[in-house]
């Protein structure tokens, strides 16, 4: 049988430094040339459009990575969205999260009408299983596009709660994203952001352990699991990797 390619053929750099980079550049707020810096002082001399290179061709593949091994989603979606602005232009980010806090899927789009709504339903539909309950804000386009979902005809009720907190999950979901944002001096392009966002979710929740739950030996036992399976999906050994 012929064997398949490595993923990492062709490039100058070994699957473990590229691994890396991906790794710092979706669990940090760094940007391209601070990880750049960060491989050249560990001998690694590289470029900033590389290291962009490495994130758009592995970037998506680490993301499935990490959807796959993660628990079953929750029961309880919890759904959100906020207005980011790209050069200038006011685009809406729509999030859903579940009870645990963990990222279901995102979608940015240009309106926050009933047909936006309904889309991004149906793109939560394609990956996840039905909820048992749907948590949302006071914006009308939810219920609206509900009723039209076959597939939420059975869900037992909408909250509608905007002054209760009930959907502060959804809104604290925001804010890694308001903090890359911020780094990265705003987002751009539509289709490059909505790539980024889909890949830094994952890949971030992946590594983001709730340490205040847990004691310092377990953080760092957990961690260095976690860090093991990223090498195992980049089909790197642990002898001489870049950490």
């Amino acid at each position: 049988m012929k064997k398949s390619k490595s993923p990492y053929y062709g490039f100058r750099f070994p699957a473990s430094v590229i691994s890396c980079a991906v790794r710092w550049y979706h669990r940090f707020n760094l940007s391209l040339l601070d990880i750049g810096e960060l491989l050249l002082e560990r001998g690694v001399s590289v470029t900033y459009e590389s290291v962009r290179n490495w994130c758009d061709r592995f970037g998506a593949q680490f993301a499935r990575c990490a959807k796959a091994v993660r628990g079953k989603a929750g029961s309880t979606w919890h759904l959100e969205e906020v207005f980011v602005k790209l050069r200038g232009e006011s685009y809406v980010l729509w999030r859903a999260v579940d009870e645990h806090g963990t990222e279901l899927d995102v979608l940015l789009q240009k309106r926050r009408d009933k047909a936006a709504a309904k889309r991004f339903f149906r793109r939560v539909l394609r990956s996840h299983p039905v909820p048992r309950k749907i948590v949302t804000d006071q914006l009308r386009s939810y219920p609206a596009a509900k009723a039209d979902v076959p597939k939420l005809a059975g869900v037992k009720r909408v909250f509608v709660k905007a002054s209760a907190r009930v959907n502060n999950r959804a809104e604290n979901s925001h804010q890694p994203t308001r903090r890359r944002e911020r780094q990265m001096q705003g987002f751009r392009d539509p289709r490059r952001t909505q790539a980024f966002l889909s890949r830094f979710g994952p890949i971030r929740q992946h590594f983001a352990l709730p340490r205040h739950q847990m004691k310092a030996a377990c953080h760092r036992a957990e961690l260095q699991a976690r860090l093991l399976v990223w090498q195992s999906w980049a089909d790197v050994s642990s002898v001489g990797i870049i950490q």
